[in-house]
């Protein structure tokens, strides 16, 4: 498919949350229309959220897979295996079914599929609520350089896209899906000292966020390396390395690969399941 062709393209959701909705906002900031998504969740407690977007919903997998020729399948890990058994006899050699479930790998999904279903592997995260998502996507064995090339321009809305190979994406599960997690933890221990030492609470959790959105933006606008950009924000002397060098006592570098690690191995415990 042409990726111009993102607003005649009709698009399913079989799953409605966070990640569904973070989806289904970037890809209507784009080119697709309103009129060509359908979101279904067997409750309506998300559904509304969808609505307000202008958005159709309904309970029926069936009818989304149908009505659609791109399908993103946004559910929990341990649900991928019974939504594919349900939806396989309406998949045809038009659609393409992208899995957003983590840990679920390519060679579960195809097996779960028609012969020669077109499946691709995706991995978001949280900030694609906000259009600043890092999302990673793997092509299954029949899906084409065009399919990913489609996926890519539809998605390029939600924040930075990717492809790679399917190994890297319990890595990027472990760095950035699980990572926003981590800088939370950060920007809140940030807050915590700022209150420790006299500050009052809401104004220094604003002031972390903020330092946190500063320092990432200026981190992906200026191209430089994190070393580098640390290196000018100390003097000799100055109150910066006093505190980096605490951090450093305390392990947080290490403590944030092992954490990394952690995540990524959990991740590929969940795809041998």
């Amino acid at each position: 498919m042409d990726p111009e062709m993102d607003s005649q393209l009709k698009i399913g959701f079989i799953g409605a949350g966070n990640m569904a909705f973070g989806i289904a906002k970037g890809i209507l900031s784009g080119n697709a229309l309103p009129a060509n998504i359908k979101v279904s969740a067997p409750s309506s407690r998300n559904l509304g959220r969808f609505q307000e977007l202008g958005v159709a919903v309904t309970h029926s997998n069936e009818e989304v897979v149908s009505g659609s020729d791109l399908v993103f399948v946004a559910v929990k890990p341990h649900l991928v295996a019974p939504v594919l058994t349900e939806i396989s006899e309406h998949v045809t050699e038009r659609h393409i079914i992208v899995s957003v479930a983590a840990g679920v790998t390519l060679a579960t999904v195809e097996e779960l599929l028609p012969e020669n279903s077109v499946a691709i592997r995706l991995m978001p995260n949280l900030p694609c609520l906000v259009q600043e998502g890092a999302l990673l996507f793997a092509r299954g064995s029949h899906a084409k350089q065009e399919d990913g090339a489609l996926l890519r321009s539809l998605l390029h809305r939600c924040g930075l896209v990717e492809e790679g190979p399917e190994a890297w994406i319990d890595i990027h599960t472990g760095l950035s899906g699980s990572g926003v997690a981590f800088v939370y933890l950060f920007a809140e221990a940030l807050a915590e000292g700022a209150v420790k030492m006299g500050m009052p609470s809401a104004l220094a959790h604003s002031i972390a966020s903020q330092t946190v959105l500063g320092a990432g933006k200026l981190l992906r606008e200026s191209g430089k390396h994190p070393a580098q950009l640390r290196s000018e924000v100390c003097t000799p002397g100055g109150t910066t390395i006093y505190g980096l060098h605490t951090l450093e006592q305390g392990g947080l570098r290490a403590a944030t690969m092992s954490a990394v690690e952690s995540a990524t191995e959990r991740a590929r415990e969940l795809g041998r399941k």
